[in-house]
């Protein structure tokens, strides 16, 4: 299928790449006005509201029919129709370019510390590599766009993006493991080779506990931490810690969505043995994006506890958890670690801009994170072959002490923060 893909000619390969922007622009706007937690009549493909006059065929022609919409201004506010025009635009835009900069310029890649020849001999063999990688961060691209502009308008995230694209990702990595990224080895100086950046440092072999028990154990306990994370948690201490307990269990099957919950669970138990039988690379990938999927939601939802037990507030929400895990799922748990650390300088772009158009200066954590993934998805060469691993390679596991040590801190100065603010704003 790659090789077809490759043989076509290029502009019909941008063509193409345009019109699957557009559609998938139109995806992604149902999804945005339809699965949010208040569905509102605005996209031409769901049902319009009473108030509004008859759709007609040219309404549901993307891009284009966001012009004859604008007559439902007096329905859904002025300029509602520009939002969606621009998405399905700017992703008509962008796939060609994401396509382009990964695959047709080696974008990911150093190849500015490679002679000529053999810069252009790298990225010739990286062809059917990078075309891998374009269609997993493709697919990314989208659920990004969904799950961002759903939480600009509710300050939430569906579980119904996030879980399916989590169980993408898992299953992609499962298939392949050419959807991770490239990290240039040795580290440091001119590469040698090109390595996928699976859950393992590239200067370590793998270690062989990993094709053990002791990696299926893992593997499973992640997975069913996601499972249990996704359940009704309600811990209430007011009346006890039996009760507590008791209201507990009550809650995780409180909804008929337990039963799904658990069929997954289960499937997903069948599945992950399956592949730890099959080994190899099979093994290998899912394993990365399982670890992917622990660090990223694992780093969101120690700072949701910390901040939130600091500040006696709620601090951000838990689809934060849930998109971060997705996103770590699908490009691991090096560039979720990445992503999290940039996504505060992509929100000084965000809230700049958000304030000038809406006057409002208050936005969810959920695009930065899904901006800071961009960010390191383009940047990637700089972000990780020139910044993240040499110095994990420098520093080793004294960066996990000084990550928990940040957390710590986190959490001291908010509660310092918290107890000023009540001493000054309080009178």
């Amino acid at each position: 299928m790659i090789n077809f893909w490759i043989g076509l000619p290029i502009p019909f390969r941008f063509v193409l790449l345009a019109i699957l922007g557009i559609v998938g622009g139109a995806v992604a706007n149902y999804v945005i006005y339809t699965w949010c937690w208040f569905p509102r009549p605005i996209d031409p493909w769901a049902k319009p509201s009473e108030k509004a006059p008859p759709r007609r065929p040219i309404d549901r022609v993307p891009i284009l029919g966001w012009f004859t919409l604008s007559r439902e201004s007096s329905l859904h506010g002025r300029g509602f129709w520009i939002r969606p025009l621009l998405i399905e635009t700017g992703l008509a835009i962008a796939l060609p370019l994401l396509y382009w900069y990964e695959t047709q310029v080696g974008g990911l890649l150093p190849l500015d510390q490679l002679a000529g020849a053999k810069a252009a001999a790298v990225l010739t063999s990286f062809q059917g590599w990078g075309h891998t990688i374009f269609f997993c961060h493709a697919v990314l691209l989208f659920l990004m766009v969904a799950a961002t502009f759903i939480d600009f308008d509710e300050q939430t995230i569906p579980d119904q993006i996030t879980i399916p694209g989590t169980l993408f990702a898992l299953v992609f990595a499962a298939l392949t493991i050419n959807g991770f990224m490239p990290t240039a080895f040795p580290v440091g100086v001119e590469p040698k080779q090109f390595l996928q950046t699976t859950f393992q440092m590239p200067w370590t072999p793998v270690d062989p506990k990993w094709w053990t028990r002791t990696g299926l154990m893992t593997g499973l306990l992640i997975w069913s931490g996601w499972c249990f994370a996704l359940a009704d948690r309600r811990l209430i201490l007011r009346r006890g810690m039996a009760k507590a307990i008791e209201f507990f269990c009550a809650g995780l099957v409180r909804h008929s969505t337990w039963k799904l919950l658990l069929g997954i669970w289960a499937v997903g138990v069948v599945v992950i043995s399956i592949v730890y039988c099959i080994g190899g690379s099979n093994w290998l990938g899912l394993l990365s994006s399982l670890i992917g999927l622990a660090v990223g939601g694992g780093v969101i939802w120690a700072i949701r506890i910390i901040a939130s037990s600091a500040m006696g507030v709620e601090a951000m929400g838990f689809g934060d958890v849930t998109l971060m895990a997705m996103i770590g799922a699908f490009v691991g748990w090096q560039a979720a670690v990445i992503a999290f650390f940039l996504a505060p300088f992509a929100a000084i772009a965000i809230v700049l801009f958000q304030y000038i158009v809406t006057r409002q200066p208050r936005i969810p954590f959920g695009p930065y994170l899904c901006a800071g993934t961009a960010m390191t998805v383009v940047g990637w060469d700089a972000v990780s072959n020139q910044w993240l691993m040499p110095n994990l390679s420098a520093l080793g596991a004294f960066i996990l002490w000084l990550c928990l040590a940040m957390l710590g801190l986190m959490g001291v100065m908010l509660f310092v923060w918290r107890h000023i603010k009540q001493a000054v704003f309080a009178r």
